[in-house]
């Protein structure tokens, strides 16, 4: 899994879905990447948060 902070626009749709994995920078609010290889209980949580990104930030590399 990988984000990519020039896509991000700062929703925070990923933390409100998914708050173990990604967080949001405390100065630029852009997505911080907390677990490269998420477990695969969080991995569906990783996909909706993904989905949901308005940006296209998030790749899930399966």
């Amino acid at each position: 899994m990988s984000v990519d902070q020039d896509q991000c626009v700062g929703s925070g749709q990923c933390v409100q879905t998914l708050a173990e994995v990604f967080d949001q920078g405390v100065e630029d609010g852009l997505v911080v990447l907390l677990q490269e290889s998420p477990s695969e209980e969080l991995r569906e949580g990783a996909r909706r948060a993904a989905a949901r990104c308005p940006g296209g930030a998030i790749s899930i590399i399966e």
